[in-house]
């Protein structure tokens, strides 16, 4: 989760918040649902028609707008009691170019006005609703625009990414800096002549992006953007349409759509897919969300005292076991992947829904394209009244065979942990890490050679195939790799961090599962130290792409890495009984060091056998590898994916910090 740390999964429930306030969820358990598609808006030849969800509500209103901010309403239509709790009104003409709200009496009191939870276009700021004629927001040739087709997850390769990251530096060469459209720009470098930008991501090698939050949130005054706030965006605010900050011109409810819309295309001509981070476990506020305005306490779970509770550390949680709210999330990523054709979602800690919930939201989106892929972070930031056996924890996770949890085994166990900017992990040295490192290679799957009671995190096998395992060593949260490698390693050269570096990332891209990678790593950028990012200035957080031809060695690393990972399936196996016949572990004593092989042309791999050898020691290793002609991959801190030489295998020597990869 964001600003703020995550602790690791929850454990004992609390007696105070396990019991939920059993009036109100009795009431709750009452409400009709209803599963229209014509929630909130719709414009057709009969005119435009307005439909909201409020069973308690005592009389509702739609008031309408000529401008998106500072004016008075022009009318104010009364809202009919209909089916299954909703109310409705009409207005026999196309209403295009006007904006929005719906008002509700609740409890004798008219509550504040509210674009509604279903609102797909607003003004600046999202306070007000727009009607307007989505069509008029496809790009030239939209129709026919596709992201690219996967056969598994694990064939992904995934770069974490924030707009202004990727561009708001002097050194990206972009135009629309901190913009959708910054993606859209080809052609740009820094002044050494390197690539940024989309043309960047193109040279790296990765199959998708995925973008920290992009819908619209509550943070950045959109009114004021020569401000320049900076806010990562998991502080919801309406869930249905683009951030306005990333557009050009926030006031106009068309521009944020269709330039998202544009980003998209021009990603997916790329060969680019593109994650969608999303945020449905909390909202920017409590009583005054567009959730508390139009169904009062229904989509949030509660206490017993019937105060919030706050599984997600923001004030509030939602509740996805109540079917409206369930339906919502489902339907909401349709619509996202319908109209903007996103390739995959990213669920920020969805251990706050249900499994049932994720498992509906997976087969959904699949049934619109097969290729769509859904991870998230299985675990939560606070106890929750929600059952355990219930959330959607890295520990349930084979109860949702269409979803990925982050790994924090590999994630912890290769760098360090999280919590302590000091500790150190395989990669940098220190003992202890060389079980769970494999609880990581073999994708959290059984495997007879591991021992899950020497986890350090999870202690048995949870992942029933790699596919539903996310491999890691850094993202936006707590420090990035670059940061947490200078803390960890106090008195270090640039050099030996780097080194570090691309030890960490070739187990995370060589184990099972899908790899994952934050932005400008790849150029050892770094966040001043800072590890909760959420709003601070791009001094901080912007990506210096002057880096790129200052640490080319580094990129070129990462480059041939993921060349490697993407040309060869056997690091891509997608079921646990092949990870548990094809992987074998050598037998080692030493500290610091792992050997092991992927065999059988695993997975159907050209190469019959590969041999990986990660030393995290500060000091060579001898290792035994079996006399005959190997291909050398990796070797001493270089990489190439074709091979850089041979060896006839015997007693070989793995320098310090580093890893072997051979193959034959």
């Amino acid at each position: 989760m964001k600003h703020r740390l995550i602790s690791a999964c929850i454990g004992a429930l609390a007696a105070s918040t396990q019991a939920l306030s059993a009036a109100t969820d009795a009431r709750f358990a009452d409400f009709p649902a209803y599963d229209g598609a014509d929630l909130e808006l719709c414009v057709d030849g009969r005119g435009t028609h307005f439909t909201l969800w409020s069973p308690e509500a005592q009389a509702a209103q739609v008031l309408l707008y000529s401008s998106g901010r500072n004016s008075t309403p022009e009318d104010t239509l009364q809202m009919n009691r209909a089916e299954q709790g909703t109310w409705r009104a009409s207005v026999p003409r196309q209403l295009y170019g006007k904006y929005y709200t719906f008002r509700i009496r609740h409890n004798g009191n008219w509550l504040d006005e509210t674009p509604g939870v279903w609102a797909k276009a607003v003004g600046t700021n999202g306070k007000r609703a727009a009607i307007i004629d989505l069509a008029t927001t496809d790009p030239e040739g939209w129709a026919d625009d596709r992201g690219p087709a996967l056969k598994s997850i694990t064939d992904a390769v995934i770069y974490e990414m924030h707009h202004r990251d990727m561009s708001m530096h002097p050194s990206s060469g972009i135009v629309n800096k901190g913009k959708f459209l910054a993606l859209t720009e080809a052609g740009t470098t820094t002044a050494e002549g390197e690539r940024t930008g989309i043309d960047h991501l193109k040279e790296l090698g990765v199959t998708h992006v995925h973008i920290l939050p992009s819908y619209d949130y509550n943070s950045v005054d959109e009114a004021n953007l020569a401000a320049n706030n900076y806010n990562w965006g998991y502080d919801p605010q309406n869930y249905n349409t683009p951030e306005g900050s990333y557009s050009t011109n926030p006031a106009d409810p068309a521009a944020r759509i269709r330039e998202m819309k544009q980003m998209i295309q021009a990603l997916h001509d790329a060969g680019i897919g593109v994650v969608m981070d999303v945020v449905y476990n909390h909202t920017a506020e409590n009583d005054g969300s567009n959730f508390s305005l139009t169904a009062p306490g229904y989509y949030y779970r509660h206490r017993a005292d019937n105060s919030y509770s706050d599984a997600s550390g923001c004030g509030n949680e939602t509740a996805s076991e109540r079917a409206q709210m369930s339906d919502y999330i489902v339907r909401s990523v349709c619509y996202w992947a319908r109209e903007f054709h996103i390739d995959g979602f990213r669920f920020d800690l969805m251990a706050i829904h249900d499994t049932d919930t994720m498992n509906r939201v997976a087969a959904a989106l699949k049934e619109i394209n097969p290729s769509i892929f859904v991870y998230g972070e299985g675990w939560t930031a606070g106890d929750s009244p929600l059952p355990a056996a219930q959330r959607a924890l890295k520990e349930n996770v084979s109860k949702m065979q269409g979803i990925a949890v982050f790994s924090d085994d590999i994630r912890d166990a290769v760098k360090g942990h999280y919590s302590d900017a000091s500790d150190r992990g395989f990669a940098t040295g220190k003992p202890g890490n060389e079980e769970t490192v494999k609880i990581g290679i073999v994708g959290s799957t059984a495997h007879p050679q591991v021992d899950y009671a020497k986890g350090n995190n999870s202690k048995f096998a949870y992942a029933t195939s790699p596919t539903q395992i996310i491999n890691y060593v850094s993202c936006h949260d707590d420090l990035m790799l670059t940061d947490k490698l200078a803390a960890s390693m106090p008195g270090s050269t640039a050099e030996e961090r780097m080194r570090a570096a691309r030890l960490a990332q070739t187990i995370v891209f060589t184990s099972q599962g899908t790899p994952f990678v934050w932005c400008g790593e790849e150029i050892f950028r770094d966040k001043k130290g800072v590890h909760n990012s959420y709003k601070s200035p791009d001094s901080i957080n912007a990506i210096d792409w002057s880096l790129k031809h200052a640490n080319r060695s580094q990129f070129d690393y990462y480059r041939e890495l993921i060349a490697l990972r993407k040309a060869h399936p056997a690091f891509r196996m997608t079921d646990a009984a092949d990870v548990a016949r094809n992987i074998v572990f050598d037998k080692t004593t030493r500290p610091n060091l792992i050997s092991y092989s992927i065999k059988n042309h695993a997975n159907g791999d050209e190469w019959n056998e590969i041999k990986l050898v990660f030393n995290g020691s500060d000091e060579p290793a001898e290792v035994k590898v079996p006399r005959g002609e190997w291909k050398v991959i990796a070797a001493d801190g270089r990489i190439a994916a074709d091979g850089m030489g041979t060896s006839r295998g015997g007693r070989l020597t793995v320098a310090p910090v580093s890893a072997l990869i051979l193959a034959r």
